[in-house]
């Protein structure tokens, strides 16, 4: 990544590139922490900075990764099959990310089409494939909206040593409940 790409503005500190754990992509990207869990185990979206290797190490996904998890969000709640978004995904993962914001995905609830054009738009809406579309571009500020009051941290920072990983469903579940009998 580099500094000067105004999609990414705060995300590249001094000492290079900034990552958010697993717990700050859930909330920025409103999914659930077992979701993330399941999608890097299953390598639909695995996180670019540094994956959990083992009991104590912490995910570290890219502002770039928030973003393909927004999509595959997206998606999903459209009704497309996590093969398909699976298909999907692989084809914008091989995109840098000045690409990536110029592309449109359109599905019509099974297939998954990449424009990178209004005419293309078009032209899919017009031969009756669109359903619903996903400006990626769109995904980038929502994003970047999320994460100004998240907390981010180095990359290269080490883990700490005695500090746990994420927190385990169970632990996500029993907060879930704290709040429900304290509100």
């Amino acid at each position: 990544m580099h500094g000067s790409d105004p999609q990414e503005g705060p995300l590249v500190g001094a000492d290079g590139e900034v990552g958010y754990r697993g717990v700050t992509a859930c909330q920025a990207v409103g999914i659930s922490y077992r979701q993330l869990d399941y999608w890097a185990r299953t390598t639909l979206v695995v996180p670019s900075i540094r994956d959990a290797s083992g009991s104590g190490t912490q995910r570290l996904y890219s502002f770039r990764d928030l973003v393909v998890l927004k999509v595959v969000k997206r998606l999903l709640d459209a009704g497309v099959s996590l093969q398909n978004i699976r298909k999907a995904i692989e084809t914008l993962r091989s995109r840098g990310v000045e690409d990536l914001a110029g592309i449109t995905l359109i599905s019509d609830g099974t297939t998954v089409y990449e424009c990178r054009s209004p005419e293309e738009v078009v032209d899919l809406l017009q031969g009756g494939q669109g359903v619903f579309g996903i400006a990626i571009g769109g995904a980038f500020k929502e994003i970047q909206g999320s994460l100004s009051h998240l907390p981010a941290e180095p990359a290269t920072q080490p883990q700490p040593v005695g500090v746990p990983a994420e927190p385990a469903a169970g632990d996500e579940l029993a907060a879930r409940r704290a709040r429900r009998r304290a509100g």
